[in-house]
């Protein structure tokens, strides 16, 4: 399964829009069973993966992310897992910019997988061998905000349409 995986995660990303994820995992990471969970083997570096992940998602106008990391990452100890300390380091430089969400893995995984009930999923396996390294990008409108939908959604339950809108019936 040693697809080209940037050219697979750019076409994706072409396709995906809010809802869908897109997650760069560890070596151990499972292949998930559900069928919306596409699955694809990037025999690199995880932190060159999620680099030049990041720039493709910085490229996309129509969607932003939500970023994921497991919790646990911030417990592992460097004796239990040599390199972990380094890898925080530059994860720490990768993911600069949207706020980062630290959850526990199986919060993470039980969000990922009810998103696969009715959207799609990429996993990209890298070669990385260091436990809950694994991370996460829930994908998000890229021109539409929370409080511009709280706004919109506050405006139907009252009848508010902006002036513009009054002035066309659409019932005609």
């Amino acid at each position: 399964m040693s697809q080209n995986w940037e050219e697979i995660v750019k076409g994706r990303l072409q396709v995906y829009g809010h809802r869908n994820w897109l997650v760069i995992a560890d070596s151990a990471y499972p292949a998930q069973s559900r069928q919306a969970i596409e699955t694809i083997v990037a025999d690199e570096e995880q932190t060159r993966v999620l680099e030049l992940t990041c720039a493709m998602l910085n490229r996309c106008k129509h969607i932003k992310a939500n970023i994921y990391t497991d919790k646990e990452l911030t417990f592992v100890a460097e004796e239990d897992a040599p390199g972990i300390e380094f890898y925080r380091e530059r994860l720490g430089t990768l993911l600069t910019g949207p706020e980062v969400r630290v959850l526990p893995h199986e919060e993470i995984i039980a969000k990922l997988d009810r998103a696969g009930e009715l959207f799609r999923v990429l996993v990209v396996k890298t070669n990385m061998r260091l436990p809950y390294t694994s991370v996460f990008f829930e994908l998000d409108c890229g021109y539409w905000n929370a409080e511009a939908e709280k706004k919109l959604r506050a405006a139907m339950r009252f009848g508010d349409r902006p002036r513009n809108a009054r002035k066309r019936r659409l019932d005609r």
